[in-house]
């Protein structure tokens, strides 16, 4: 093998305490401050409910993954459907709007967790194609004027501003230069831990070639890079920004729109272009399906070998399943183990 690529989050990175945490508080927020919400003894969304819905598929970007949780939670509140969303230049204006609309339903957090049942609701995703689309093909009523989850988070996109001020804390000004809104707390970036160790990275890059593909936003990955001083041992590292980037500039000139994230296997071919070693054998080390279906996809033009990598607390059989349906060559469930199973 020459070229070793990696997904960042729950590979490299553990984020059970930090991306996973920052989707259930995302959830809480947005449903006792935009909606209001009361509180329950326990939180909305639970860490095995992300993993349900990551099971399904096409929830690489975790801003859609809260949107999706979101969807299915009010479509089990007793709010009323709502097909539509009006059209705002703010988030401050949404939320004056949610609040207002919201004002006359009295719900709470503890009903939300009775009445959950996501197995037979994630079948029903998975069956229609996984993702955000996936979740509102699956629901039989229509709550997008609830949630607004797209677009910039300085307009419309409430649960990306929340996810962003939760996630970064006081970094959040210095990347979006903005003011916080929802959240004054730490930043649950904080809270990650490095999970392969720098003395396992540093035996791996004696043999191959290392690269990073990530679908963190830049800033966020190399956030983490500095952090634990992981530089030296990636020669390419793709972002959620070159994917959105190349995304653009095909819309331009053809006027096409495509999706380059994963499963799209974009960000793993471009790793190997910008390594650049001429017909090379590769491996791809990823955690959740999406990641196993790229290096799939990335099979077509490469001989990659695809290693679903399991850490610490995610020893599921039925995780272990799902990647090896979508394709993995091979389990490792620790750092050791991938040490040992490819040198």
């Amino acid at each position: 093998m020459d070229i070793l690529i990696f997904d960042m989050d729950g590979v490299l990175i553990d984020v059970s305490r930090s991306y996973r945490e920052t989707i259930q508080r995302t959830v809480q927020i947005y449903l006792k401050t935009c909606l209001g919400f009361k509180d329950g003894e326990a939180e909305p969304v639970t860490k095995e409910d992300i993993s349900l819905f990551k099971s399904a598929g096409g929830f690489n970007n975790d801003w859609d993954l809260t949107s999706g949780l979101l969807l299915y939670l009010l479509s089990i509140s007793g709010f009323p459907p709502s097909p539509r969303r009006k059209k705002f230049s703010s988030v401050g204006e949404v939320f004056s709007h949610l609040k207002t609309r919201s004002s006359n339903l009295n719900r709470n957090i503890t009903h939300l967790i009775q009445r959950k049942n996501l197995p037979p609701f994630i079948r029903k995703v998975k069956s229609r194609g996984g993702g955000l689309k996936g979740v509102r093909k699956a629901l039989k009523g229509s709550w997008e004027g609830w949630i607004y989850g797209d677009g910039d988070l300085n307009q419309e996109n409430v649960v990306k501003r929340i996810f962003q001020e939760v996630y970064l804390g006081r970094k959040f000004t210095s990347c979006y230069h903005l003011p916080r809104l929802f959240y004054k707390g730490k930043g649950l970036y904080l809270q990650e831990r490095l999970i392969i160790p720098r003395n396992i990275l540093s035996s791996l890059m004696k043999r191959f070639r290392l690269g990073i593909a990530s679908g963190r936003p830049r800033f966020e990955a190399e956030l983490a890079l500095k952090r634990f001083r992981l530089s030296p041992y990636f020669d390419s590292m793709v972002t959620l920004d070159e994917c959105q980037e190349e995304e653009t500039r095909i819309f331009r000139t053809t006027g096409r729109r495509v999706k380059y994230t994963k499963p799209h296997p974009y960000s793993l071919l471009r790793v190997v272009q910008e390594i650049d070693i001429p017909n090379p054998r590769c491996g791809y080390v990823g955690d959740v399906v999406d990641d196993m279906l790229a290096a799939r996809a990335a099979g077509k033009e490469l001989d990659i070998f695809a290693v679903g990598f399991l850490h610490a607390g995610k020893k599921d059989e039925t995780v272990k399943d799902s990647l090896l349906k979508a394709g993995a060559d091979l389990i490792v469930e620790n750092p050791r183990g991938l040490l040992q199973a490819l040198t």
